[in-house]
């Protein structure tokens, strides 16, 4: 493919870009290009898999349907407002096209409504057309070929701790591992596949259609409850479905991605499991969803938040991250049998960043916690409480060393990233106390934030030319300084800042792509530019009145998502795509920067000052 990466002169099977997702609010699946499902954890989004095709091509379980048809260009797109995907091959002689979902929990009418599935439905379009469909899940991320066996009018995959079940409108025939169908459909004739829960009770066509109409209208009626009217707008709401598939109906937290072990740069080792929830996001959940309307989503997240937000062990009372379910994140491990997307070893599990001390995370929680009081229901006497500890823990802590946003696996350094968020735990919580009256000592909560405003301004600039830089004493850039004015501890057209802005852009960027930093990070290899940084960028120059400078930023970020409006965390020189995919900051990230470039850009909203 012409997007695909290259790694050793070998080109993967289907790029990072080349892929849509689906899901059912518990798990998500990705479907490639070509229509074949190489990606899908099961039952859940942080379980083992059952199709990993993506991360070892041939040897990770997949599920293709694919047409006979010469010469067949593809095309992707999403039935509109909704989280269904829709696959085409158009060719001269013919044309096809699957479609693809979860049913959505609310929208579920099978007899078994707790049975969840994925459906997958093959129509003809043109011509006469022949299929061949091959289902061949592997369980436990590939270390485990199920049984396979005709069962109920279906077939039936077991293992050890997992049973699935594989109906068909079309006869399937079961070998070893796999099931397959080779079947013929004339223009306008439908097929329909679908997999599911062991408790799966036979459907039939009129189930299968009601399943599709109700989920479709499922997606649509929870967009409905969009209130953004913006420029931009179809992306926005793209975002919001995407950041929707990775929102756990069950337990309201959010994964940082969907996806494990892509890589930030082909063949290297960089590769991650994103399939946890980050405190750090917790800010940006909050603000981008009730910024949108979606604010019983917000309260969803909070209230996972105050449920599991909780002391971390080690004097810590909040944890890095979190298992979806609220529990610890996984130790990370290595899965030496699979070979990685493009040979990109070694592909990972869990994520060691769970230990670290990442004191930043302090900040976007309290920052959080303060969004949802305004803009939602006011804390309760048990969370003040637990704010109260948090605030006391930065205030013993804020002066250490740490290891960062970016997680670097280096010696602890002290970053301003991280020293500004501490000043954010103390802001917000001050602000929380005086707007809800709360009993607080303000005045040593505040005589801490205006010394770490001090320390700050005093020892975090560059010796030479007076910029903010990364850590103490230093002289490198971060990306992360661009949350500055975002977080309000400096004014957005501060001399310091602006030139901490232009810096960031002569040393950072590089024609719209934004790096993290430049410097040494304790990490082997490369990795591509950060998507999220591009949309921080973008609102930075809003904010300082760059209008121009801003709106292109912001069109060089967008061109950077897939050919159906998704991000993935990274993307590499050419602007392919790497990493997990979809990546919930990058969106969240696009979402306040294109509500801050609209709101800007309106005379009604645009400052009189002038840059």
């Amino acid at each position: 493919m012409a997007e695909s990466l290259q790694a050793d002169g070998v080109l993967p099977a289907r790029s990072i870009g080349d892929h849509g997702i689906v899901g059912d609010l518990e798990t998500a699946a990705l479907v490639a290009r070509d229509g074949t499902i190489d990606y899908l954890c099961w039952p859940v989004l942080d379980s083992p898999t059952i199709f990993a095709d993506l991360l070892d091509h041939g040897r990770g379980g997949a599920f293709s349907i694919q047409p006979r048809l010469d010469g067949a260009c593809h095309q992707h797109l999403y039935v509109p407002d909704t989280n269904v995907l829709i696959t085409r091959w158009m060719a001269e002689d013919g044309s096809a096209e699957v479609l693809d979902l979860m049913p959505h929990p609310a929208a579920r009418v099978h007899p078994d409504r707790n049975a969840r599935c994925l459906i997958r439905r093959v129509s003809a379009t043109k011509g006469a057309v022949t299929f061949t469909a091959v289902c061949e899940p592997l369980f436990d991320y590939a270390r485990e070929i199920p049984d396979v066996a005709v069962a109920d009018n279906g077939v039936r995959f077991s293992g050890r701790d997992l049973a699935l079940k594989l109906f068909s409108s079309v006869p399937l025939s079961a070998g070893p591992g796999k099931a397959t169908a080779t079947f013929t459909l004339k223009a306008g004739e439908s097929a329909w596949f679908v997999l599911g829960e062991d408790s799966l009770v036979e459907p039939n066509d009129e189930m299968i259609e009601a399943e599709i109409a109700s989920t479709v209208s499922a997606w649509r009626s929870w967009l409905s409850r969009a209130n953004y009217k913006g420029r931009w707008r179809e992306q926005v709401l793209r975002s919001a479905l995407a950041l929707k598939l990775l929102i756990s109906a069950k337990e309201g937290s959010i994964a940082a991605a969907a996806t494990f072990g892509l890589p930030e740069a082909a063949g290297a080792g960089r590769n991650w499991d994103y399939r946890a929830t980050w405190i750090r996001d917790a800010s940006f959940t909050v603000y981008a969803l009730m910024r949108l309307g979606f604010v019983e989503d917000a309260e969803h997240f909070r209230r996972w938040m105050g449920r599991h937000v909780v002391a971390a062990g080690d004097g810590s009372p909040v944890r890095v991250m979190y298992a979806l379910d609220g529990s610890e994140a996984r130790e990370e491990m290595e899965l030496e049998h699979l070979s990685g997307y493009a040979f990109s070893r070694p592909v990972r599990i869990g994520n060691e960043a769970r230990g670290q001390v990442q004191l930043d995370v302090f900040g976007e929680l309290m920052d959080s916690v303060y969004l949802s009081n305004k803009y939602g229901s006011a804390i309760s006497h048990e969370g003040w409480q637990h704010v109260i500890g948090i605030v006391d823990y930065v205030m013993r802590h804020w002066q250490e060393a740490d290891a960062g946003i970016w997680e670097m696996r280096s010696e602890p350094r002290h970053f301003l990233h991280s020293r500004m968020m501490c000043w954010v735990a103390l802001d917000r919580a001050i602000r929380l106390a005086r707007k809800r009256s709360l009993p607080a000592p303000l005045t040593v909560w505040a005589q801490c934030r205006d010394a770490i405003v001090e320390d700050i301004w005093s020892n975090f600039r560059h010796p030479d030319h007076g910029y903010f830089v990364q850590e103490r004493g230093g002289t490198e850039l971060d990306a992360a300084l661009l949350m500055m004015p975002l977080v309000r501890f400096v004014s957005s057209t501060d001399p310091v800042w602006l030139k901490t802005l232009d810096a960031i852009g002569d040393q950072l960027c590089d024609d719209g792509l934004v790096y993290r930093y430049r410097n040494a990070d304790g990490l082997e290899g490369g990795e591509g530019a950060f998507t999220t940084c591009t949309f921080w960028y973008a609102e930075c120059l809003a904010r300082a009145g760059r209008l121009d400078e801003a709106q292109l930023m912001l069109a060089k970020g967008l061109s950077y998502a897939n050919r159906l409006g998704l991000f993935s965390e990274e993307v590499d020189a050419r602007g392919l795509q790497l990493g997990n995919l979809p990546q919930a900051l990058t969106h969240l990230a696009f979402i306040s920067a294109a509500y801050f470039v609209d709101r800007s850009l309106d005379p009604a909203h645009r400052p009189t000052w002038q840059p």
